[in-house]
């Protein structure tokens, strides 16, 4: 068995996906491998072998969970896997003084090694001469340069992986009078001056000269926020063609559903109560793959560590480090990876306060709700750069909110003697990785579909059964919602919601989001009765339409601007995803912190959109 390693954003798993043909995400920042993936591959030799990807790390010190699952692998500690026959180290070439340092550690573990120079035409870009031959006879093995991401090397990596290796031996660098990390860097200064020389006649690089401007103290800022802005106006404007298709497509299944089946309960199942709850999430799929698009982007391009080096003066402020930049941003796309993530910070109280905190970034999930209430909101269509404004600022909000609450925590917690200092990675720009990012966003879109066509369907399924039975004597459909399960259901939770500014169908619907916050608007759908016309957008304009004509029962309007700023600020702040308290409890390895994160955010969710519903109503606001 093989184990690759290295430090973050060394291309590792770029490697091993053109080793194995295995597809695994790849992203030009630090921290995307947090788990032990494995794939197997023949040598040109014939010879079937097993490799393991590990995460990256700096150290061999195992201060973070990451680190201390390579040291595991390593040592063959790690459940389930013997200990490794051959490791490759992984190193950036136009890095080394850094990466050397843990392929060093690495053979001083006494395990076979080949060194795999990746990347080595950025060092050549970079202006260095690099020397492998001059870098095998120092470090006593195998050292082959590469160009992973255009498969250059690969076959030479492979003929390579010959069995039995020599052991190298740690004792021409380690000295008797000196620290192993200063005898270290000793050994590695010598070592580039000889296989590493830089031209006298380097310049400063491309992505040196992009930085100046992209990480200014004024301008990178400017252009941080411009790409955020462009985002979210490019979520509400890209979208509208394939929404289209999606609207039609729908259309035309239920108008076959509807001349297919004869008017009953199994025709109002299909069309109202599958197609109708689905579909009105499925709709929405459009923005949810172009919000992955632009994280692959970001972070296939480089730029994601320059975002977090940005935040990290941000985040400090917040009790965190940079290092947080990365899960709570990931947690935008979904709060489960973003969760995950966090297992590349070394402090273990700052991980558990950024667990704590990543689900209050505005996730893909709050999208259709989002997209529900800010239109009707503004009183528009759908699409404008004021609901992008809009969006802009729900997303703020949640994160200032975040970064206070991190604030109090981190506090309360005290000092934490494992912390280090934030050390980040910056990567060359890139030109993106379409492939990986192309079959990352289907990855993701695919786990979208499939939640609609399971828990949502089911859900929405339960839904309709719960608001059409049991059946009333009448036919007004009023009377029949209020006689049914879901309207007596509703009337039990009205008292505890009505403060907030909603009716008992609004918190019925709340409360079945809580197994997935986008199962909300097929919920008002159901529960306010919209008939599917066999157009989807018309379909979501009736729901629009129902949503604004409902009344109290003493003819006051139900849904004014101030409860709709209150749905929203509800739907911001209250943790309605029950697979994220699941990770929360694996990452935490609690059950205490997760339900305790959940009740917070619930109360906390329900206190903030008090206070706006109320407030506001006092300050004599509607």
């Amino acid at each position: 068995m093989i184990a690759l390693i290295g430090n973050p954003n060394a291309g590792k798993t770029t490697l091993f996906n053109a080793l194995t043909g295995e597809n695994q995400r790849v992203g030009n920042y630090s921290g995307v491998t947090v788990e032990v993936r494995s794939g197997t591959f023949f040598t040109p030799h014939g010879r079937k072998l097993r490799v393991l990807d590990l995460p990256g790390c700096y150290s061999l010190r195992a201060d973070s969970p990451d680190e201390r699952v390579a040291v595991e692998a390593l040592t063959g500690q790690l459940a389930g896997e013997p200990k490794p026959d051959l490791v490759v180290c992984v190193v950036d070439a136009s890095n080394l003084e850094r990466h050397l340092q843990l392929a060093l550690q690495v053979v001083e573990l006494g395990l076979p090694c080949v060194l795999a120079l990746n990347m080595v035409d950025a060092a050549e870009r970079a202006g260095l001469r690099l020397d492998p031959a001059k870098l095998a006879d120092e470090l006593g093995i195998p050292v082959v340069p590469l160009q992973a991401n255009a498969g250059k090397g690969v076959l030479e990596l492979k003929q390579a992986l010959r069995f039995p290796l020599p052991h190298a031996t740690a004792a021409t660098w380690l000295k008797p009078d000196m620290e192993p990390e200063v005898a270290r860097r000793v050994f590695i200064g010598r070592l580039c001056e000889l296989a590493a020389r830089r031209s006298a006649a380097h310049q400063l690089t491309l992505s040196d000269q992009v930085d100046r401007v992209l990480l200014h103290p004024v301008y990178g800022w400017f252009f941080f926020l411009a790409i955020l802005l462009a985002v979210f106006w490019s979520i509400f404007s890209f979208a509208k063609i394939p929404m289209a298709w999606i609207e039609l497509a729908e259309g035309r299944l239920g108008e076959w559903l509807q001349s297919l089946l004869r008017q009953g309960d199994l025709r109002s199942l299909l069309v109202d109560g599958v197609l109708g709850g689905v579909g009105g999430v499925v709709l929405f799929l459009p923005q949810i793959v172009l919000l992955f698009l632009f994280i692959g982007l970001l972070e296939s391009t480089g730029y994601m560590a320059r975002a977090a080096f940005l935040m990290d003066a941000v985040m400090a402020r917040a009790g965190l480090s940079g290092k947080a930049f990365l899960p709570l941003f990931s947690s935008y796309a979904c709060a489960i990876p973003g969760v995950m993530a966090t297992r590349t910070i070394h402090s273990a109280k700052e991980r558990l306060v950024t667990l704590f905190v990543a689900p209050w970034m505005s996730c893909s999930a709050r999208l259709p709700v989002y997209l529900l209430i800010v239109p009707l909101l503004l009183h528009e269509g759908e699409g404008s750069w004021r609901q992008a404004l809009v969006l802009f600022g729900i997303y703020v909000l949640g994160t200032a909110s975040a970064f206070g609450v991190a604030r109090v925590l981190r506090g309360r917690l005290g000092p934490d003697t494992s912390a280090t200092h934030f050390m980040l990675e910056m990567p060359s720009y890139r030109m993106p990785q379409w492939s990986y990012i192309c079959r990352h966003v289907l990855e993701r879109a695919w786990a979208f579909v499939k939640n609609a066509g399971t828990l949502i369907l089911g859900l929405s399924i339960l839904l309709w059964a719960l608001s059409t039975y049991p059946k009333s004597p009448g036919n007004d459909p009023a009377e029949a919602l209020a006689h049914s399960a879901m309207g007596r259901m509703g009337a039990l939770i009205e008292p505890l919601v009505k403060p907030l500014g909603f009716d008992g169908r609004t918190g019925t619907a709340i409360l079945t989001s809580f197994a997935a916050r986008e199962v909300f608007n097929a919920s008002m759908a159901i529960l306010f009765r919209v008939q599917d016309t066999g157009d989807e957008h018309a379909n979501r304009v009736r729901l629009r339409e129902e949503i604004a004509a409902a009344r109290w029962p003493d003819g006051r309007r139900l849904f004014t601007p101030l409860s709709m700023i209150s749905l929203l600020v509800f739907y911001i702040y209250a943790l309605q995803c029950l697979p994220t308290v699941a990770v929360v409890v694996r990452e935490s390895g609690s059950w205490r912190w997760a339900l305790g994160q959940f009740a917070f955010m619930g109360a906390f969710a329900w206190l903030a959109s008090l206070l706006v519903y109320q407030g506001g109503s006092w300050l004599g606001f509607s």
